[in-house]
């Protein structure tokens, strides 16, 4: 195949129906938390933790993506359809798993000892965020960051629809704002708890800013020149030297990691443009092994500790548990979404097109 050296156009870009290369990025970012807690010192100095906001910055820019494309095709977004997708898409594999935990941890006699009985209103009212993270279920905590942002960002996008003008300069001033004010709180963020959980709604803005800007022409055409295919190979480069820099950089910055993740969030979004564009950097995203465990990703990211207690019955620790969990999980995963996630996916379409079948009628 003849590489094509362009960068890629507007019209090509707005016509993808999906993107290849994000479910390879996606595996990535799992891989990196699941290697970061049990991969030991050595992988430690990788930061995989930081790869979180990399799921924010990818949720935030797939949401409003295909908010505004559904908006293009039937001048509407429709905020049950939104809702019916999300929650067919995270909360069966989400009490499944935590049902299993809660199960496990009954069976054991560490239900209440754990912390888990004191946790679990917050779990089922999804304030995952503010429970100590020594419990039994605790990756779960960034759901709880993102389903809050669902309930405020695609209603401001409908809110926003109704300007007969300007839409995309209001809905870019709202998302500067929010930025704005997360900026604004940083220096508050090492001693409260709210101000570090507002620097991850940050990470998810800038994925939204982001799909604001590639839908506009305008904005398009600034971002445009990332997407040749040498232009993504030096930002994919130069994202990896940003990971590797993570730790020096927190250090810098008084062991500060809130000050870091804005950095981070503005470099994961340069990294979606150099995905989405043609060339070897979507193309080794896009591979078979890493589209497969992207596919996965969800559910693995939040088996991984269930997964971790059934590697460390051999392996207490270093990078052959790393390998082990990610294994176990990855296992775990493909059943869930085979037996889970799928059907509650399909379930999900089928209530969204009989309710577009009955507007019809």
């Amino acid at each position: 195949m003849i590489l094509s050296w362009r960068p890629l156009d507007h019209a090509e870009y707005r016509a993808s129906s999906w993107f290849p290369g994000l479910a390879g990025l996606r595996a990535l970012a799992a891989l990196a938390v699941v290697f970061f807690h049990y991969g030991g010192p050595v992988v430690d100095r990788l930061q995989g933790w930081i790869a979180v906001q990399l799921f924010f910055v990818l949720s935030g820019f797939l949401i409003t993506t295909l908010a505004l494309r559904e908006e293009d095709r039937t001048d509407r977004i429709s905020l049950r359809d939104f809702y019916l997708r999300r929650v067919f898409r995270i909360i069966p594999v989400y009490l499944l798993l935590l049902g299993l935990t809660t199960l496990a941890m009954t069976l054991a006699g560490t239900y209440h000892s754990s912390r888990l009985g004191d946790a679990m209103p917050y779990y089922l009212t999804f304030f995952n965020e503010v429970v100590d993270y020594n419990t039994p279920y605790p990756t779960s905590w960034s759901l709880g960051v993102e389903e809050k942002f669902y309930l405020v960002w695609p209603a401001l996008l409908v809110l926003t629809s109704f300007a007969r003008t300007g839409r995309t300069a209001l809905r870019l001033m709202l998302g500067i704002g929010a930025v704005g004010f997360v900026l604004a709180v940083l220096p508050l963020a090492p001693a409260h708890q709210w101000a570090s959980l507002t620097v991850h709604y940050g990470s998810l803005v800038v994925g939204c800013l982001l799909a604001l800007a590639l839908h506009h022409p305008r904005g398009f055409a600034v971002l445009r020149p990332l997407t040749s295919p040498a232009a993504a190979v030096l930002v994919a480069l130069g994202f990896c030297v940003l990971q590797l820099s993570v730790e020096p950089l927190v250090q810098a910055l008084g062991g500060n990691w809130q000050f870091v993740v804005p950095f981070y969030a503005v470099g994961a979004a340069l990294l979606l443009v150099a995905v989405i564009a043609r060339g070897p950097v979507r193309r080794v995203l896009a591979s078979r092994p890493l589209t497969y465990i992207g596919d996965r990703s969800y559910a693995l990211y939040l088996a991984q500790t269930g997964a971790a207690a059934v590697a460390g019955v051999l392996l207490p620790t270093g990078l052959p548990k790393a390998v082990a969990t990610s294994a176990v999980a990855l296992l775990f995963a493909c059943g869930l979404r085979r037996w889970v996630e799928q059907p509650a996916i399909a379930f999900g379409r089928r209530l969204i097109n009989a309710a577009r079948a009955s507007r019809v009628r």
